[in-house]
């Protein structure tokens, strides 16, 4: 954590920030070397797995130096101590998961091996090491709970906050964003739908309108009749049943039809060209937008390609780093469908949401409560049929006559404005990184 001369933050140092996985897909890493080195005026190394690009304030800062790896989480463990006994260094680990629980993701809970690795040898290497930490943090007063009674490891709670780059966004904002992903919204998954009908299809767009916005004059306003813009970010990966939320959205779509009268022969295009000409109606359309990278994105592509969808549509994207804050700061809705590998952690994606104004409908599971406060915040589900059912509620009288929708996006602006990853830092991180220096040289 920092140099043998060095014995407490705040005089130049060095620290190295060692992350067991893909460093662009780690934010909570990169805030870390962020507050590293602008909070605590360290140098920081950062030792990470290659792959997606990290936010540019990192790549361009001039104390933070990145090398990519390919570092699995035993032996990096052992490595680290080693090293940190070398250099004369403190070594803090943060827990935010599990070996065993990140294997079970990608061979499946039932694998003889991460059987093997929870109950064997490999796992008390990882707690053997884990307990030889100068100083510990977690993610959630469960896991806290958890490391104290069966690992031996007391931890220090370090809440995921949003860094300052994580707000709402502006209109203009929202405009020249729409603008720039309006080839992505023209691509349906099918021949066409209730998004991509009478637009060109083409990647050219109109500077001066999008599907939700409009620039008339010196003057950009939200269109009355926009579709209601729903995000998942997702890595595609087992822990999180994406079957439920393409069913809550077929749900929707038949009650709204059911509601209006409409039966199962009505023509589609009739009632788009209905919505390109101006006509609103009590429910809207819904557009979801999945953003992420992992092994399940073909599987369930070819699942939404299959439904029959009047009111709603979907598109997958991957975003850059300065983009997605954007997207989450002009959505109107979020949905987390993550339940956890260990049950213990929360999901990012939430905070992130959060720290851009944005409301959520996440799935219910053991620990949830410690990051959504229900009918504050967001709400939580554990169907695809209550998920739907936060929908209709949520949505109804979409754009202006939505009050549940509206009260739940004051909760977070409330809660936003003083939740920050800054903040939370300075209260927490620094104080024990200091301590734990200053016990390692005294």
């Amino acid at each position: 954590m920092s140099d043998k001369n060095e014995t407490k933050i705040g005089r130049r140092g060095r620290a190295a920030v060692v992350v067991l996985g893909d460093i662009g897909r780690s934010p909570r890493m990169q805030y870390h070397a962020l507050s590293l080195a602008c909070q605590a005026g360290l140098e920081v190394d950062i030792v990470a797995y290659g792959g997606s690009e990290p936010h540019a304030a990192l790549l361009q800062h001039q104390s933070i130096h990145l090398h990519r790896m390919n570092p699995p989480s035993v032996p990096t463990l052992v490595a680290v101590k080693w090293a940190s006994c070398l250099r004369h260094s403190a070594f803090v680990v943060d827990w935010h998961n599990f070996g065993y629980t990140l294997l079970s993701l990608t061979l499946g809970r039932g694998s003889s091996f991460v059987t093997i690795y929870r109950c064997q040898n490999i796992s008390r290497i990882e707690k053997h090491y884990g307990r030889m930490a100068s100083g510990a943090f977690c993610v959630t007063k469960a896991m806290q709970h958890e490391l104290d009674q069966n690992w031996g490891i007391k931890a220090t709670v370090l809440y995921d906050q949003p860094p300052e780059f994580f707000r709402p966004a502006s209109i203009e904002e929202k405009h020249e964003l729409f603008c720039r992903i309006s080839e992505s919204l023209s691509q349906p998954f099918g021949i066409q739908d209730c998004i991509s009908y009478g637009m060109s299809g083409t990647g050219e767009s109109d500077p001066n309108s999008t599907l939700f916005t409009i620039h008339t004059g010196t003057n950009i306003i939200m269109k009355q009749n926009r579709p209601a813009i729903i995000v998942s970010s997702t890595s595609w990966t087992p822990d999180e049943d994406f079957s439920i939320l393409l069913e809550a959205a077929l749900m929707y779509d038949r009650r709204v039809a059911g509601l209006l009268n409409e039966d199962d022969v009505s023509d589609e295009e009739i009632l788009w060209n209905e919505i390109c000409n101006g006509k609103q109606f009590l429910y809207p359309r819904l557009l979801f937008i999945i953003t992420g990278k992992g092994p399940e994105k073909d599987k369930y592509e070819q699942k939404i390609r299959k439904l029959k969808l009047k009111r709603v549509a979907f598109r997958t994207m991957w975003l850059t780093a300065e983009d997605y804050p954007l997207l989450l700061g002009s959505a109107d809705l979020g949905v987390c469908l993550h339940t956890s590998s260990s049950g213990l952690d929360l999901p990012m994606k939430v905070v992130d949401m959060f720290g851009c104004g944005l409301p959520v409908c996440a799935v219910s599971y053991s620990c949830i409560e410690e990051l959504v406060e229900i009918n504050r915040t967001g709400l939580l589900f554990s169907s695809s049929s209550e998920l739907a059912d936060q929908l209709m509620m949520l949505f109804k009288g979409f754009p202006h006559e939505c009050d549940a929708l509206s009260s739940l996006r004051e909760g977070v602006l409330a809660k936003a404005s003083s939740a920050k990853w800054v903040t939370g830092w300075d209260e927490n991180a620094k104080p024990l990184l200091s301590e734990v220096i200053s016990q390692n040289f005294s």
